[in-house]
């Protein structure tokens, strides 16, 4: 099983039959556009101390999270990172819930607990990240052998960065799922750098993907600064996976356009990396394919951008209105209640 480079998405007419509409497609730039959006906040909010801890972004990784999740099915389930913000925005996770995440309110997922992207939201498929990466892959490959054993036609990604596939947890999830052909997909966030590790230092291989074959299932490379391309071959794969063909390893190539998280200047990276990838900014980049291929008119595209920057602006108000979180309740959601376990994605 060679691995497999993708190609560009071209025309309109290739998007339809990968099953979008120019609704669709408008959805995909507003989701971008939200995506960037909390993380430009983060960022002041960081810097003004009202964000405890560090802030970690996914600039440069937008196309990566926002192309997967469109792919997913309503009942899927995933594992996503902490620079797959657009991932949560796809699903649904409301933007002020997001910032008070982050700013450790009772508003977010975590209600005050976590001030990271450690959250989860069982409804909407969403499953919490674990800082030791890739601890989530064999969660993921766990859920997935849940859905084989009860015959759900529902399906797994577990997400993971290039650095993180060097762990055991990557080898022993992949290795069982390609035993087990499970319906999971592997989708790795290659950003080039894990913390200020490049990666000839981190494989042998040249791409991530390779190493499927040796699990027996399919390998691909695509364009992370592509969404279009990023969400054919998810679907492609969720598909597959769905219909009882195995796993599939996603390698979406990016670079982190910005340091590990917010006191990291990224001095080791060099500069004409930078300027080279900043030409391919996945937002930038959709944009001008909407506007060659699918009509994007200035009216349209300022009317997006003013409901994007109104959404945020209420979004960061409600976050910093949610309380802080009560004491009394610590101990609370340390043990699932029969009311936690009723949901969809528990059944």
């Amino acid at each position: 099983m060679a691995v497999r480079e993708a190609e560009p998405v071209g025309s309109l007419q290739e998007v339809k039959e990968a099953g979008l509409d120019r609704e669709d497609l408008l959805g995909i730039y507003r989701n971008l556009l939200i995506t960037r959006g909390i993380e430009e906040r983060g960022h002041i909010l960081y810097r003004q101390g009202k964000i405890p801890g560090s802030f970690y972004t996914g600039r440069g990784n937008e196309a990566a999270a926002v192309g997967v999740a469109t792919a997913m099915g309503p009942n899927d389930v995933g594992t996503p990172l902490h620079r797959d913000m657009g991932v949560h925005i796809t699903r649904g996770v409301e933007p002020w819930r997001i910032i008070a995440q982050y700013m450790g309110r009772e508003g977010g997922p975590t209600r005050g607990r976590d001030g990271n992207v450690h959250m989860a939201v069982p409804e909407l498929g969403l499953h919490p990240m674990v800082s030791h990466l890739p601890a989530m892959l064999p969660v993921a490959v766990g859920m997935a052998l849940a859905f084989k054993i009860r015959g759900d036609r529902r399906v797994a990604l577990g997400w993971f960065g290039e650095g993180a596939a060097a762990r055991g947890d990557a080898h022993e999830g992949m290795n069982m799922a390609g035993v087990r052909q499970l319906p999971v997909v592997f989708i790795c966030d290659n950003n080039q750098w894990a913390y200020s590790t490049p990666t000839y230092l981190g494989y042998p291989v040249e791409h991530i993907a390779d190493r499927a074959a040796a699990y027996g299932f399919d390998g691909v490379v695509v364009d992370g600064t592509d969404v279009l391309a990023v969400y054919r071959e998810a679907k492609a794969a969720i598909e597959k996976a769905r219909q009882g063909g195995g796993p599939t390893l996603i390698e979406c190539l990016t670079l982190r356009m910005e340091g590990h998280a917010v006191h990291d200047d990224a001095f080791y990276v060099p500069k004409e990396m930078f300027e080279q990838w900043a030409m391919q900014d996945p937002l930038e980049r959709f944009r001008a394919w909407l506007r060659s291929n699918a009509d994007l008119t200035d009216d349209e595209e300022d009317q997006i951008t003013s409901v994007v920057k109104r959404l945020l602006n209420d979004a960061l108000e409600r976050a910093e209105e949610s309380p802080l979180p009560d004491p009394s309740g610590l101990e609370q959601g340390v043990f699932a209640s029969a009311e936690d376990l009723d949901t969809p994605h528990h059944k």
